[in-house]
């Protein structure tokens, strides 16, 4: 099946908007939305709070690039920074959307879920939602790198929305709030 700009747009304007009423459903079901935060002082939640928005904003610098910037010879031409481009670059692009928005979407309830039953198992959904991200979130910094390496235009910026998305999922979800986080 070829993967087309048409399925990517598609699926990020189904799940992108998904993430988000996950979180809205969640925290509005959830009695003690402070432990969501975990061992995270109270003194650092407003350091992380705003990235959160800058994470936001550094998605959708890279996904209006990508799927509005770009043409399609360019969009298919995206490849990962040590192999040549072999036409599949959507795919790649979708591989990428689908490891941060889908495991994004479970991560609130995955950590509910936690928090009331406290199995042996329940940390890994946990973890390994935020590590999925951060996964798909690395894959997009490399597809990033490798159109930076062939000259595509505004692939600085989509570099800049990798490293935004980074800052968040990456760094502060994956290490600083696994860390923190009572298990």
């Amino acid at each position: 099946m070829e993967i087309t700009r048409q399925m990517v747009l598609a699926f990020t304007i189904v799940f992108g908007p998904l993430v988000l009423v996950s979180y809205a459903y969640g925290l509005s079901h959830f009695d003690r939305p402070d432990d969501l935060w975990g061992g995270i002082p109270t003194s650092w939640q407003t350091y992380i709070a705003p990235f959160m928005f800058v994470a936001a904003a550094g998605f959708l610098i890279y996904w209006w690039i990508a799927l509005f910037q770009f043409d399609e010879s360019a969009l298919t031409s995206l490849h990962w920074p040590w192999a040549d481009s072999d036409g599949m670059g959507a795919g790649r692009l979708l591989l990428a959307y689908a490891l941060i928005l889908i495991p994004s979407a479970l991560w609130l309830e995955s950590t509910i879920y936690h928090l009331e039953h406290d199995y042996a198992w329940t940390p890994v959904l946990v973890v390994g939602s935020l590590l999925l991200t951060s996964v798909g979130n690395m894959m997009l910094g490399l597809l990033a790198y490798g159109a930076h390496q062939d000259g595509l235009d505004h692939s600085g910026l989509m570099l800049a929305g990798a490293g935004m998305l980074a800052i968040q999922c990456i760094f502060n979800d994956l290490v600083i709030w696994v860390y923190k986080f009572p298990w």
